[in-house]
């Protein structure tokens, strides 16, 4: 870790500290109730005081306000309806988070992984430097990471933590070098295969005024399977619950008995609506998924999970292993939300009172101020940015929606297998007959409205980036007809089974999804048909695919099995060239029919 952004942060606080010290009586006066120590007696400390820990998760580089539905909170109301809330851009987390500060001398904000990867062009352009600038403005003091930390391998993430400028790219200011993270990753469950040593730290300690509280980050042990091979090469990941119990009980023997557990694995809430009560009928009975089994097995050291991921919305009391309700939170994604949650701490015990934690998500609303330095940092980024994100690819004549969509089979989606398959089918690229895309890749949706000054309709190189920011060289690869039923049937089944990974498929291929069975037969061998004919389960044929499901990524170890291979051009480029040989502006593309997919419900 580079030591300057340290030490201005610590001149920060210590500044901030002496300052408040000549207003002291004005402070206290100003302060909410609880937000106090509690105690009696003049010159008396308190037994306990309430610490604010503020949380988020899962920005993926939003700085600007997401987009269409990816930019958009639901709300339940009184009357049982839903409300869609625009919300999020780090101008407007940064108010929030600061506003949510006041009056709370003990606040400390964490995070719950992916705060980069994934993202849209203003910080993927530059390898999410300027997220990482906005979270040090956002004084952020300590995050998990998550899978997509690792899109660019270990030592891309040690250099975002650390500082220096790109190895290949250089610095991108003139005589500025890049400080890199002044709050601490934690990689507790990522070991270099060869040492066996964490990749980076394992937990951090945050203290004030004799108040300890210990933070254990990890992302989730399944990481490999959604993340290129290059992206984890040389690395190995545990399990979620051994690891946080491990580093507990060294916490515990270090006189730390308050501890946070930072985790990049998730859950399901019953409901989408940020508002609602997953402790509905009873604790944690409204929320589902592998955070859960996670939750009752991590030891009862652990006063409250910070947890994502999943890009869901809850605040729930999931039991611990002594059957005691525990505090588990998510904020959904994008900064659209930031958790607010009230630990009581114990000064005799060292320990949070349980029974006394409290917690509640919060929208990151854009009718309030706007943080200037983080209107400055954005406006700076993107002056950099414009030669390129503003040009034009290509013209739509209403929304496509991709990330957006809660279908199977997504409008975007088609479009991006079609624009695959396109790019890829001719002899000499590849001789591709059928593409697929994996509905993870998606990242937002196309939207019709003008995001600038470009025009509506106008798809420009930012907004296909935003769409498409992996930048995955394509693959074309032979697999036989048995392999091709046995990868669409792993799409329900397998790993897949409990939250099934629908791939998106290109013009051509049809299938019956019925949901009303089980495992493998939800997909419906007799129904698939490729140009109108069926599968010949020992026939050859040439599919189209980017390199992490080549790899086997997603639960798809049949697509991994491809032989043959020819890599193509990037998904980004084929997506841009397509675009580019569909549209125009008297003629834009409309968003494509969704009927390769039958479904059965």
């Amino acid at each position: 870790m580079s030591a300057t952004p340290q030490k201005n942060r610590a001149t920060r606080r210590v500044l901030a500290t002496v300052a408040g010290l000549t207003t002291v009586g004005a402070l206290v006066a100003a302060m909410p109730a609880g937000a106090q120590d509690r105690g009696h007696g003049h010159g008396q400390q308190s037994r306990t005081v309430d610490v604010q820990l503020l949380s988020f998760n899962d920005l993926h580089g939003n700085l600007e306000p997401p987009a269409g539905s990816a930019g958009t909170v639901s709300e339940k109301q009184a009357d049982g309806t839903v409300k869609s809330i625009p919300a999020g851009g780090v101008e407007y987390l940064a108010t929030s988070l600061r506003t949510a500060r006041k009056g709370n001398p003990y606040s400390v904000t964490a995070a719950g992984g992916d705060m980069v990867g994934a993202s849209p062009l203003l910080s993927g352009l530059f390898h999410d430097e300027p997220t990482i600038e906005a979270l040090n403005g956002l004084d952020l003091d300590v995050t998990a990471v998550g899978n997509h930390e690792f899109d660019e391998g270990a030592t891309e993430l040690a250099r975002l933590q650390n500082g220096g400028c790109h190895p290949v790219e250089g610095c991108y200011e003139k005589d500025k070098k890049f400080e890199g993270a002044d709050f601490p990753y934690l990689a507790a469950n990522v070991t270099n295969e060869k040492t066996g040593k964490p990749v980076l730290k394992p937990y951090t300690v945050w203290k004030k005024n004799g108040v300890k509280i210990g933070f254990i980050g990890v992302t989730l042990e399944g990481t490999p399977n959604i993340v290129t091979a290059n992206g984890v090469k040389g690395l190995k990941f545990h399990d979620e619950i051994e690891t946080v119990n491990k580093y507990a009980k060294e916490l515990d023997r270090q006189g730390v008995k308050s501890i946070v557990a930072l985790i990049h694995e998730g859950g399901a809430p019953a409901s989408s609506s940020y508002n609602y009560d997953c402790d509905s009928p009873g604790a944690g009975d409204g929320i589902s998924g592998p955070v859960v089994d996670i939750a009752k097995g991590i030891t009862p050291k652990v006063d409250a999970l910070v947890t994502g991921h999943t890009h869901q919305a809850y605040v729930c009391t999931v039991p611990d292993p002594s059957g005691k309700p525990r505090m588990v939170t998510s904020a959904s994604s994008f900064g659209k939300l930031y958790t607010d949650t009230t630990l009581t701490y114990d000064r005799r015990t060292k320990d949070i009172v349980r029974t006394s934690v409290e917690s509640a998500n919060h929208i990151v609303s854009r009718d309030q101020a706007k943080a200037t330095d983080m209107t400055a940092l954005i406006a700076r980024w993107n002056t950099l940015a414009a030669p390129i994100a503003g040009r034009p690819q290509g013209f739509i004549s209403a929304d496509i929606n991709g990330r957006g969509s809660t279908a199977p089979e997504k409008p975007l989606g088609n479009l991006i297998a079609d624009a695959q398959l396109e790019g890829l089918a001719p002899a000499d690229k590849g001789g591709a007959v059928v593409a697929f895309m994996n509905p993870g890749g998606i990242r937002s949706d196309l939207v019709y409205a003008a995001s600038g000054g470009e025009g509506d309709g106008v798809v420009t190189y930012g907004e296909a980036f935003t769409v498409q920011p992996f930048t995955n060289m394509m693959n074309v690869v032979d697999l036989t007809g048995a392999q091709l039923v046995t990868a669409l049937q792993q799409q329900v089944s397998g790993s897949n089974e409990a939250s099934p990974k629908i791939l998106q498929v290109s013009k051509g291929l049809t299938y019956t999804l019925d949901l009303t069975k089980s495992g493998a037969e939800r997909v419906v061998a007799s129904s698939i048909l490729l140009n109108g004919e069926a599968i010949d389960p020992a026939k050859t044929y040439r599919v189209a695919m980017n390199e992490f499901l080549a790899g086997g990524g997603d639960g798809f170890a049949a697509l991994g099995q491809g032989t043959n291979k020819l890599v193509g051009a990037s998904d980004l480029d084929l997506f841009n060239a397509y675009l580019a040989a569909h549209s125009t502006a008297s003629a834009p593309l409309a968003p494509p029919a969704t009927d390769r997919i039958t479904v059965v419900q």
